[in-house]
């Protein structure tokens, strides 16, 4: 198809892009910069990559740059390979859920997002990789975004940060984790994590909005997974705007913690390596009035030769460290699921 061979063409020109597809669409779109500078994010509207806490602001903006789009045809799912991680890391994240349980135990904060990186030794092809996460997750915002002092970027994620429209915005409050089947039943630890979630939410906005909405937790799913989902809405106000919105609800409790300043003091302080890009948020900003932005959970990062695999889970104190790590490992599956080997 042609868009993926102009992918190509525009990695090995080194040139700056992102091609995206939306939630349950089949529309492709294709920004790519005429320049190789950063430029960073000033309000400009664009397509904008932000950090987890520390880095570059980015935006690829929409003006004076090429834009376009096209409908996907049915396309071959690409054959995909068993890749190794570099090292086992099961004792070593285990100790850190368990050092975030203790703190938590001690009163110092209700919940602590945990991650780590896993490392693929083997190189991707990243075009064809890309090819199968689009087909895989109809319902996920999928993503390839490339600069070259950027790096290299694939997700698919399953989580809005916002849409706003005019002045109506929506979010959602998404937590809790298990593997997909036909019944599923929740522990009082994913509902009560999910609950945190929401409660944030909803505290952040409640006196600045109007017209608030909160639907009950729903089960949805997201590839091989399963998760608890509500749906908040409103009004924005005169003297609460979009950016407003989103520095409230940026890092949700869902990529961190509560209370959100501790949690990510701990998080800096005890996950041993930086997040980068990783559980920030990216999407249209400011596209015909209308802002879309996406938590970027359930992807990767080609850095070099290796592939950079990023997963989490919300700890909690009843959390289990050899659970919480088993979840990080389903969780990893999104991406190894769709990756193809490089050919030489």
């Amino acid at each position: 198809m042609q868009v993926f061979e102009e992918i190509d063409l525009l990695l090995s020109k080194q040139t700056p892009f992102v091609c995206y597809v939306k939630p349950n669409e089949n529309v492709w779109i294709l920004l790519v910069q005429q320049t190789d500078e950063i430029i960073d994010f000033v309000g400009q509207a664009g397509f904008i990559f932000m950090p987890f806490h520390e880095g570059k602001k980015v935006v690829i903006p929409f003006q004076g740059n090429s834009y376009s789009q096209g409908n996907f045809e049915n396309f071959e799912t690409k054959s995909v390979e068993s890749f190794t991680s570099g090292y086992d890391q099961k004792a070593t994240f285990e100790n850190l859920v368990s050092d975030g349980i203790a703190v938590i135990q001690k009163g110092d904060f209700d919940k602590v997002v945990l991650s780590r990186k896993i490392v693929l030794k083997e190189q991707i092809a990243i075009v064809d990789s890309f090819e199968n996460l689009i087909s895989t997750y109809p319902t996920a915002f999928r993503y390839l975004f490339f600069h070259p002092k950027i790096g290299l970027w694939m997700g698919a994620t399953p989580e809005q940060l916002v849409k706003i429209n005019q002045n109506q915005f929506e979010t959602v409050a998404l937590a809790g984790t298990q593997l997909y089947s036909e019944n599923v039943i929740w522990a009082t630890k994913e509902i009560e994590e999910q609950q945190f979630v929401t409660d944030y939410i909803v505290g952040k906005v409640k006196d600045k909005v109007t017209e608030l909405m909160v639907t009950d937790a729903k089960t949805v799913k997201a590839g091989n997974l399963v998760h608890l989902k509500s749906f908040i809405s409103g009004e924005l106000t005169a003297d609460f705007q979009a950016n407003d919105l989103i520095n409230a609800l940026h890092p949700t409790p869902a990529v961190c913690g509560l209370p959100k300043e501790k949690a990510i003091d701990f998080i800096l302080k005890n996950e041993g390596y930086n997040r980068k890009y990783y559980a920030g948020f990216l999407g249209e900003y400011n596209k015909d009035n209308q802002t879309d932005l996406f938590v970027n959970l359930r992807c990767l990062e080609v850095e070099n030769d290796v592939v950079n695999i990023y997963v989490g889970c919300g700890i909690t104190k009843d959390s289990n460290p050899e659970k919480e790590f088993i979840e990080t490992e389903n969780k990893s599956m999104t991406m190894r699921n769709v990756l193809v080997s490089k050919t030489f």
